[in-house]
């Protein structure tokens, strides 16, 4: 061995990753080797797998085997690489390092330790156990401290054997009193088992690692996918709310220059009254002036003369009947609001078909769960229809069943993401549309509430919508929906209703709390002899264009 390696070169030794002398060697499929340690590492970070020299690539994974024969040869070649450079310049044993246990005087640094004498050597007393047969024989390994740990306490020999049945390292004596029925092995089998053990421990780790590492892209890609909806959203929002503000701010310049305008028209009304009777107040004065001249006039051929004219009335107007109203204002605002909203109406219809179609895309399949329904209904064969019967049906009365309200649940439950369906519910008077929660109570009458785990709309009376909050919600809607959309994000706390016709939303309960499954509930309520025996059918969802 030692005349092979003298004929190889150091770069015949050297992992190409690491640029080490190999430590464990492997060899993969297309012939390159490497430390064990460095190819792992370099595929749990590269994938695919490929040889870092030729770029090969390798479609599945490699079990790594240390190849032996090169692990013989790189440990002969480091062992005489660490003899030539020790063999420059002898070192001290420092801090931390073995000692030779030969030496006198200054302790060298052991190169080796020899199992058999239990003694470690420098490079100078390690030479008799390169050189003679004797002590070729022993067994040489990194140096240790603390070799008599090696040794049995009680036998006072090497530990070689690894007793299995009480998981420990024993000598040859023992195997003859305490461990004498055990199953006993080799230290170099034992080591070889759990060396495999560590190898296929050590693969589960990079598997986890990599797994993980996978995981953080997926979290990574997903905070990159919520920015960019966080983004479009605010760009959106902001375009949306610039066109309110613009279109709020331009009626409210409208309303003002209306009753600017009706203002101006009643102060120009009242200027012209106040300059004609200014003007007439004028001539009364002339008039005023002349008659009080005359009357102390003592010439009684002029007054008479002049008496005729100025017992005239000068021309007036009979200002009794005339009156400045001041314009009236009533419903002036309230006209201009509902002018602003029938404006704001179409960029809201628009706002609100955007919002429905996103919430579309999370549609799922929902059909009907016949082992919760309520005696008295009847469910179509598909699982899509229901509604309430004249008879109740004898049925079992299993912990799903709903015994005393005319509930349904889907056989589909959901406890994490979103979902959203659709239900028709045109003809009907009187319905229940929402989501439970799995605990709530099937067998009495409680109130439909979120504090009992129900999340919902009803019609009552053929016209009236509430939200079954605590306490219920009056909607007021603009239109009579015939077909309801039910969306709802778990991990957000929301459940929001539309009016999928008309694309708009009708109410959305906010801020829940959801901790366990939530399964789609359908009630279409009491028949009222015939009035609402339409049934609530779930639709396939039509994706708004």
């Amino acid at each position: 061995m030692s005349a092979a390696s003298c004929l190889l070169t150091e770069d015949q030794f050297l992992c190409s990753i690491c640029l080490d002398v190999f430590t464990d060697p492997v060899s993969i499929p297309c012939g390159h080797n490497f430390c064990k340690a460095c190819i792992t590492e370099h595929w749990n970070v590269n994938v695919p797998y490929q040889c870092p020299n030729c770029n090969k690539l390798l479609y599945t994974r490699p079990e790594l085997q240390v190849n032996t024969f090169i692990s013989e040869m790189a440990a002969q070649f480091r062992q005489s690489a660490q003899q030539k450079a020790s063999s420059s310049e002898q070192q001290a044993a420092k801090p931390g390092e073995v000692p030779c246990d030969v030496c006198t005087g200054t302790k060298l640094k052991a190169l080796k330790s020899c199992l058999v004498c239990l003694v470690s050597y420098c490079e100078t007393h390690l030479e008799p156990h390169l050189t003679m047969s004797g002590l070729k024989r022993h067994q040489l390994i990194d140096p240790v401290e603390n070799l008599e740990g090696r040794m049995c306490t009680k036998h006072d020999k090497q530990l070689d054997l690894f007793c299995k049945t009480d998981q420990m390292c024993v000598c040859m004596l023992c195997t003859y009193s305490d461990h004498k029925t055990h199953d006993v092995v080799p230290l170099e089998e034992e080591y070889e088992g759990k060396k495999a053990e560590l190898g296929k421990t050590e693969t589960e780790i990079q598997q986890m690692i990599q797994k993980r590492r996978v995981k953080i892209q997926e979290i990574k890609h997903s905070v990159e996918l919520s920015e960019e909806d966080a983004d479009r959203e605010i760009a959106e929002g902001v375009q949306v709310f610039t066109a309110l503000k613009e279109s709020v701010e331009r009626s409210q310049a409208e309303l003002i220059d209306m009753i600017k305008e009706k203002q101006r028209k009643t102060e120009e009304q009242a200027e012209g009254f106040i300059k004609e009777l200014e003007q007439e107040i004028s001539e009364l004065k002339k008039r005023s002036t002349e008659v009080e001249q005359l009357s102390r006039s003592e010439d009684h051929l002029h007054l008479l003369q002049s008496f005729r004219t100025l017992n005239t009335a000068p021309p007036t107007k009979d200002w009794t009947g005339v009156r400045v109203s001041p314009p009236s204002y009533e419903g002036t605002v309230v006209r201009a609001v509902n002018q602003l909203e029938e404006t704001l109406s179409k960029p809201m219809k628009k706002l609100f078909e955007a919002e429905l179609k996103r919430v579309q895309q999370s549609a799922v399949d929902v059909t009907l769960d016949a082992d919760t329904a309520n005696p008295w209904l009847i469910l179509s064969d598909d699982g899509k229809q229901v509604k309430t019967g004249d008879v109740r049906k004898n049925l079992p009365g299993n912990p799903e069943r709903f015994d005393t309200c005319a509930i349904v649940l889907a056989k589909q439950s959901f406890s994490s993401g979103r979902f959203y369906y659709e239900v028709q519910i045109k003809g009907k008077t009187d319905w229940n549309l929402g989501v439970v929660r799995e605990s709530v109570n099937r067998k009495e009458n409680i109130p439909l509430t979120p504090q009992k785990g129900y999340w919902m709309i009803c019609l009552r009376n053929k016209n009236e919508y509430k939200a079954l909050a605590d306490p219920s919600v009056l909607l007021s809607l603009k239109s009579q929906p015939e077909k309801v959309g039910v969306f709802v994000d778990f991990e957000e706390g929301l459940v929001s209703f539309y009016d999928v016709d008309a694309a708009a939303l009708i109410y959305s309960f906010t801020g829940c709390c959801f901790t366990e499954k939530l399964y789609p509930f359908f009630s279409p309520c009491n028949n009222d002899g015939g009035k609402n025996s339409a049934p609530l059918i779930i639709s396939p969802v039509n994706h708004t264009e």
